[in-house]
């Protein structure tokens, strides 16, 4: 069985940064176990596969070890792909997922893309010392969402420097850690470790930002936010705090179209 194939670099303007994800485009699902080891093969922080619904699309995502119940940038990169090379016409595309209900992203000017994903709703958590060791500095707050723990430090500094013992994150029972703080160029910054969902440090994450923006709005008395992930490979986005909704905005290019055969 031969597999169209498209690696798309996400909340990228240029090739090389942002976050890469492949996203194949079914006929119909393959056993979860194929799709997890195309994953694999893949190697990158996620892979999409979708399958075509009477209205949009249903869209599952897997790292490289595990399937995902959520990922902002690989939705982003589907988007791209079905736009660009699909002949999706409508300026809207709605995606259907497993836990997350539908999801949609909405083409806009200049090839800005906008993610629109349920807000995560977070509460504030004692202290964890064997995370805060993992992580190398121990924060001035912590939160807890539905799947991700949010540390917020002082400075973009702080940020920048941190250093995470990954073995030893990686035996904490979460699925990812965000650290973040107030931006100096951007309204915050931040970065996303997420080791015991098979990455280490993930280059950009969409779905993090439904946990940053509601917590930053607050904050900065703002609902539009402009945002960084500090990775090597670095990010842009643009959220928008709507309350139950969050939307996330960011540009992608296309790095690789390819064939894969299993």
């Amino acid at each position: 069985m031969k597999l169209n194939i498209y690696q798309i670099d996400a909340f990228a303007d240029r090739v090389f940064s942002g976050n890469p994800a492949a996203v194949c485009v079914l006929e119909n699902w393959l056993d979860d176990t194929t799709m997890q080891q195309i994953a694999a093969e893949n190697n990158l922080a996620e892979t999409a596969f979708l399958v075509k619904k009477e209205e949009g699309y249903a869209i599952r995502w897997f790292t490289p070890s595990i399937e995902v119940v959520l990922c902002g940038h690989a939705t982003l990169a589907s988007a791209f792909v079905l736009f660009n090379y699909y002949g999706v016409t409508a300026d809207k595309i709605i995606f259907y997922s497993q836990n997350r209900g539908a999801l949609s992203v909405e083409k806009g000017k200049n090839g800005l893309l906008t993610l629109d994903f349920p807000v995560d709703s977070i509460v504030e958590a004692q202290p964890l010392n064997t995370l805060n060791e993992a992580i190398g500095k121990a924060p001035i707050q912590t939160f807890k969402g539905k799947t991700d723990y949010l540390l917020i430090y002082e400075s973009q500094r702080d940020i920048e420097n941190i250093r995470p013992n990954f073995h030893m994150l990686a035996k904490a029972n979460v699925r990812g850690v965000i650290v973040s703080a107030k931006g100096i160029k951007v309204d915050f910054v931040s970065r996303f470790f997420a080791p015991g969902s098979g990455i280490d440090e993930d280059p950009v994450t969409g779905s993090a930002h439904t946990t940053l923006t509601p917590y930053w709005a607050k904050q900065l008395g703002k609902t539009k936010l402009s945002a960084k992930q500090l990775s090597q490979r670095g990010g842009d986005l643009f959220c928008e705090d709507l309350g139950e909704r969050i939307k996330i905005s960011g540009r992608a290019v296309p790095y690789l179209i390819g064939e894969i055969e299993i």
